[in-house]
């Protein structure tokens, strides 16, 4: 049995629970990362997971972000891409700063590094640390039939696109036409309101 997170707004909280007896494959990214509570309400959300591929190259991720009504972002993530040969790029965040775009269904995660379990030396360099900031962005296009997959970029770092800082990633919402830089996923992704 594996248990997966799944996300509910329930009188003004969010509750993380659920197991699934179902068949699942191998899941290199955990059993999911808890699900973001915060007193006061929630108000807004960006929850999910799943497998994305970047050419041959297979990427896993894991997101709980919440925001609740004192405007303090908090939940946890976790990218893991195989790249071949032994090389990996595996980093665990803790959520500083989440922006969404209720229109598109758009957020954008910020947050520091918490642990760097990568093997890739590329990936073992001072940007890369606990402690430094790491961000991505995420949509969600629905579900049923004829909705497009959602997608998800991979993390950057300070410096990246000149952006220094997590919280100046979520200021800037930055989205390039036509989804350019993200993936399609393999999985699920809710983004709230």
């Amino acid at each position: 049995m594996r248990c997966v997170w799944s996300v509910m707004l329930l009188a003004g909280a969010v509750v993380g629970s659920g197991c699934d007896a179902g068949p699942r494959g191998p899941d290199p990214v955990g059993p999911g990362v808890p699900a973001f509570s915060q007193a006061g309400g929630v108000g807004l959300l960006a929850d999910g997971g799943g497998r994305y591929a970047i050419g041959a190259i297979i990427g896993r991720f894991s997101l709980s972000a919440g925001q609740g009504d004192a405007q303090q972002a908090g939940g946890e993530f976790r990218h893991r891409v195989d790249f071949g040969g032994g090389l990996v790029a595996d980093f665990h965040g803790r959520v500083t700063c989440l922006a969404v775009d209720p229109a598109q269904h758009r957020a954008w995660i910020g947050g520091v590094v918490t642990r760097n379990a990568s093997t890739d030396p590329d990936l073992l360099q001072a940007i890369h640390a606990p402690g430094r900031d790491v961000w991505f962005r995420v949509v969600d296009y629905g579900s049923g039939d004829g909705a497009p997959p959602d997608r998800t970029t991979f993390v950057g770092f300070e410096g990246a696109g000149g952006i220094l800082t997590s919280a100046a990633y979520c200021a800037a919402r930055i989205w390039p036409d036509g989804d350019a830089r993200t993936w399609p996923v393999t999985g699920n992704l809710t983004v709230l309101p």
